[in-house]
Formats: structure tokens, sequence, C-alpha cells
């Protein structure tokens, strides 16, 4: 009787055991379905800001179909190729006042601002459409026309800056760059986008495009509104399962591949209007197939995300900096620093370099840094050289009897553009098997640039003009989508808003300078022709150049402006790679130590 007694109360314990047991499994499993649930409405999230960061860029970068209707511009107001220039120039001015959106962040909400960029860009670009089309506002004073450009120019910044933002706030250290590459990319189709539109709409009136600049931005604004109301405003809900977020970022690249493959082959054809119609629908199509991934997202799960493999902290810099450094960290900096020593044109080649990356930089200490100023040279010898181009497009289509081919020339531009800002994310795709520092692909990508004002100046053609300008479009648009990342690894990932603003207004003064070198070659070799205005019926004199010798000189002085940009920024990698290579053994020294720890029971 007693040991029946025992029995039943070690069966009852250990159904008490047993039951307990299973209720924290079920606990456990509970937590980990919310805990998913959680993780999938984090996704959803992050990837439609991604898509709305997409849309955009890619219809807000107004100031790149300056081209398509800056003859049009010149022919109504009257001015001289210098005075366009001058406009040109206003609206590179607008990005010296970027620096505002910043500020405006710190007072009002995200979609404010971005609604504040669309009024801005509606206002400017409805008053120059008028300059074009009405013969009251035709009459509006030049300083007022320069104002109203300058405003334009800021409402492009203002945008940009909504959307570095959304993607800092969307994605985890590790994926920013990937995203940030992917939504810059997108702002070099805008004038293959915008070509496609006023092919359909109207196809041999230039004022479409300042009509379709002011509509477009805030159209996109509006439809991006809800999506942009989803971001937190925190980073602290960041969470990651690499391999699945991978996999996403391969499958939006590939998107956007196909989609600047589908402007380049069809945006360079002149169609008829049913015909236009056709492609442009095609395009959108191409720009919204992107919202399948916030669906498939939400619907796929990764790798169990209790694991702490998976997660990914929100805080990690971008560039792993431990302060106590390993033994074989040092004795590599020693046997650096004793290599340079050894000869003089290591001394001076290195004297003053960064010693580390990720170091924050203040405004201050950045311009009494070597590094920032060749930093600097490079790009104002370079993008900003093939930013100019752009504007001067329609001039240099216009000199060489390639008038009927401007609007292909714009999509090549833009397409290649795009590509190349593309490229811009290879340094993090290829990190694992090219050891190439980034500032080291910055230099590989201004190889094209002289390369493309030589073969212009020897051989002004149809070919020429087209192979030109493709290269001139692949190497500015790597440069323009990978200065945030280098700017942040070189002097610091807290100061990029101040630095990098900081480093964008060598655009202004080289819009203002090489916009003035083709300027007065181009109104040295041209004649006064007299040119009537078809809205009023009055007679104007302006000054138009013909022939290759309108740009050959220009073409000339831009190759060598390249050249220097070159230089520069291949003393920038000689200078930067030690510390790049100090980076790199720090972080594969820290991932060997997470993975013996994890090894280690």
């Amino acid at each position: 009787m007693q040991c029946r007694k025992e029995a039943c109360g070690r069966l009852a314990g250990r159904s008490l055991k047993q039951t307990s047991t299973a209720m924290e499994e079920e606990g456990r499993r509970r937590s980990g379905g919310g805990e998913r649930r959680m993780m999938d409405d984090d996704a959803w999230r992050r990837w439609a800001v991604l898509v709305a960061t997409v849309w955009i860029q890619a219809l807000t970068g107004t100031n790149f179909d300056f081209s398509a209707y800056s003859s049009a511009l010149k022919s109504s107001l009257g001015i001289s190729q210098e005075a366009l220039n001058y406009l040109a120039t206003a609206s590179d001015l607008g990005k010296a006042f970027g620096w505002s959106s910043g500020l405006a962040l710190l007072y009002i909400p995200l979609h404010a601002v971005l609604l504040v960029a669309a009024v801005l860009g509606l206002a400017a670009y409805a008053l120059q459409y008028g300059c074009l089309v009405s013969v009251n506002l035709a009459a509006i004073p030049y300083p007022l026309v320069f104002l109203i450009c300058l405003i334009a120019g800021c409402s492009i910044c203002w945008f940009n800056t909504v959307c570095f933002v959304l993607c800092i706030r969307s994605f985890s250290a590790n994926n920013r760059p990937l995203a940030l590459s992917l939504s810059i990319s997108f702002n070099g189709l805008s004038a293959a986008f915008y070509t496609l539109f006023a092919n359909a709409l109207s196809p041999l009136s230039p004022s479409v495009y300042l009509l379709l600049n002011a509509i477009l931005p805030i159209a996109i604004s509006i439809l991006a509104l809800p999506a942009i109301l989803l971001c937190h405003k925190q980073d602290s809900h960041l969470h990651s399962m690499p391999n699945h977020d991978r996999r996403v970022f391969l499958g939006l690249y590939i998107l956007a591949v196909v989609t600047g493959t589908y402007l380049v082959v069809f945006g360079s054809f002149t169609t008829t209007r049913s015909a236009a119609w056709v492609i442009l629908t095609g395009a959108m199509v191409l720009l919204a197939l992107p919202l399948i991934i916030p669906a498939c997202s939400s619907c796929s799960h990764g790798p169990d995300p209790a694991s702490p493999l998976n997660h990914d902290d929100p805080h990690k810099p971008l560039l792993i900096s431990n302060n106590h450094q390993t033994v074989s960290d040092a004795v590599m900096e020693r046997t650096m620093e004793h290599q340079l020593q050894g000869s003089c044109c290591g001394k001076i080649l290195h004297k003053g370099c960064l010693a580390v990356l990720g170091e924050e930089h203040s405004a201050k200490r950045l311009i009494g840094c070597v590094d920032f100023w060749l930093y600097y040279t490079a790009y104002f010898c370079g993008a900003t050289v093939g930013l100019v181009y752009s504007n001067n497009l329609g001039q240099i289509a216009q000199s060489l009897h390639q008038q009927s081919r401007l609007t292909m020339l714009l999509a090549v531009y833009s397409s290649f553009s795009f590509f190349g800002r593309l490229l811009s994310a290879l340094p993090d795709v290829l990190h694992r098997t090219v050891s190439l520092a980034r500032t080291g692909w910055l230099a590989a990508a201004l190889v094209p640039m002289p390369m493309a004002f030589f073969l212009m100046w020897k051989q002004q053609d149809a070919s020429a003009l087209v192979i030109g300008t493709a290269l001139v479009g692949l190497s500015s648009g790597f440069i323009f989508a990978a200065a945030v990342s280098v700017t942040s690894e070189l002097f610091g990932p807290n100061s990029v808003g101040v630095n990098h603003n900081i480093l964008i207004t060598n655009i202004p003064l080289g819009s203002f300078l090489y916009g003035q070198i083709a300027a007065m070659v181009y109104d040295a070799n041209g004649q006064r022709m007299s040119v009537m205005d078809n809205r009023t019926g009055t007679i104007d004199t302006m000054i138009v150049c013909m022939g290759v010798k309108c740009y050959s000189t220009t073409f000339f002085v831009w190759g060598c402006i390249t050249l220097l940009g070159l230089a520069s920024s291949i003393v920038l990698f000689r200078r930067t790679k030690p510390a790049y290579a100090t980076a790199a053994s720090r972080s594969s020294s820290c991932k060997h130590l997470q993975q013996v720890s994890r090894e280690t029971p």
C-alpha cells in the first residue's frame, strides 16, 4: 500500500513537471511567434520605405534635364550663353543651401520636409514654365529667374535629405550602404523617365520638361507619403537577418539593372506618340515592380529570429574600431610606419595622413585635413565636370548638328549615370573577394572621364558623342553615389551630414568655373543671329555657334582638369590605403574572436 502511494506521488510529480515544461515551451513558442510577427512587420515597413525612396529619387532629379529646355529658355529670355550658364550655376548653387533641410528636420517631421521640398519645386518650375509659354511672364527680370533656379536646386537637396534619412532610419549598419546606393542610383534615371513622359505628351515642346518638373515630384511625394509615415523615428527597432536581407537586395538590384537596360534600349529611339505611351507604360510597370518585395518579405521567413547570430546591432558603427588593439594590429602599424619612414617619397606622400578610419572630424578639423582637400579636388575635377557636361549637352548637340538626337543623348547620359551609381555598391558586394579600399574604387571610377573628353576632342562626330556621353555618365554617377560612404568612412559617420555638405560646395563652384570656360569658348566662336519669338512676334539677337570649334577647346580643357582629379584620387588612395588595411585587419580579428567564442562551450 505504501509503495503504491509513493508510486502515485512520483507519477503526479512527473506529470506536474511535464506540464510545467510544456507550458514553458508553449510560452516560448508564443513569444517567438509574437517576435516573428513583429519582425515581419518591421521588414514590411523598411522595404516599403526603400521602395518609396526609389520612387522619389527616380522622379526628383529635375536638374538632369536642364539641357532639354535650356536652348528654348535662352531664346525666350534673349540672353547669351554666359548668362545661361549662370542659370545652370544657380540651380547647382541651391545645393550649397542643402544644410537647411537638416535644420528643418530638427523642428518639423520628415513627411513635412518632403512636402515642403515638393512645394518649392512646384513653385520654381511653374514660374520657369511660365517664362516659356506666357507672354506676360516672359518679361520676368533676369535676377528673379536666377533666384527661381536657385530655389529649384534647393528643393532637390531637400528631397535627397529625406531619402538619406529614411534609409538610415530603416536599415541596420550592415545594409545601409546597399540601401543608400540603390536609392541614389535611381536619381540618375530621372532624365530618362522625363524624356519618356515628354515623348508621350509633347515631343516637340521643350517647355513640357518644365511642366513635368513642377508636377511629377509633388505627385510622387503624395503617392509615397503613406510608406514614409510608417518609418520609425528611432532605429532601436532594427533587426536584420543577413541572408534574407541580402537575397532581397539582390532581387532589387536585378530589377534595377533591368529597368536601366530598358530605358537605354527604348529611350534611345525616336518613336510615334502611341509607341511612346507603350514604352512609358512599360517603364512605369518596372518602377512599380519593387512593390512585390514588401509583400513577399512579410510572407517569407528567414532563420530563427531568436538566434543571436541573426540579429544585427542597430548601433554598430560602419567601421569596426577597437581602442584595445591586438598585438598583430600594433605590429602591422609599426611595420607600416617603418616602411613609410624608409623613403623620402614615403615621407612626403604620407605626411599627415589619416591614421584610422571612422574618426569624427569637426568642420574646423576637416578644413585643415590634407586628405579632405585631395578628396575635394578629386570630386571637384571629376563628378562636377560631368554634371556641367550634362548641363551643356543641349548646346553641344546643337553645335554638332545633332539636335534631333538630343533626347537619345539625354537617355544615354541618364541611364549610364544610373549604372555608375549601381556599381558604387561593388565595394560592399565584393568586400570578401576584392580587398580594395573604397578610395581605390573612387580612383578607378575617374579613369573613364578624361578618356571621354579627349575622345570627343579628337573626333567630334555622332558615335564619339554617344560614347563620350556614356563614359561621362558612368564615371560621374559612380562618384555621386559613392561620395556619401567615402565621406562617412574617412571623416566619421556621425559628422557626415555636415561634412558632406561642405564637400558638395564644389558643385556650384565647378558649375560656374567650368560652365564659364564653355560659355567663353562658345561665344568667342559664335555669330550673332536674329531669332523671332513665335509667341511674341519680336526679333531678338543672340549668339549661336555651329561646328566643331564651339566645344573643341572646352573638351581639351575639361580633359586636362579630369586628369588632375584622377591624379588627386590616386594620391588619396595611396595615403588612405594603410588605414583601410588596419580597419580590415581589426574587422577580421573581431570576427575570428566571435567565431571562437561561439565554438567555445
